[in-house]
């Protein structure tokens, strides 16, 4: 069985261990070709760019069509 903690740490020490886990924002860059944040190494989902080469070419969504009655 596992060794239980003989004593108890008090709330400073608990604040301490805890400052050092903290959220960031995630690293990125912005696309050369439409000036969108992207992730590092990844195809920009905006254009298909990548490198500055196109390496996909994105799905365009349909506009709905408006009927005037």
């Amino acid at each position: 069985m596992p060794q239980e903690p003989k004593k108890r740490h008090s709330r400073q020490r608990q604040g301490k261990r805890r400052a050092s886990i903290k959220l960031e924002l995630q690293k990125g860059m912005m696309c050369p070709n439409c000036h969108k944040r992207i992730k590092n190494h990844v195809i920009c989902k905006n254009c298909g760019y990548y490198n500055k080469e196109q390496v996909i070419i994105p799905k365009v969504k349909k506009e709905k069509k408006k009927e005037e009655a």
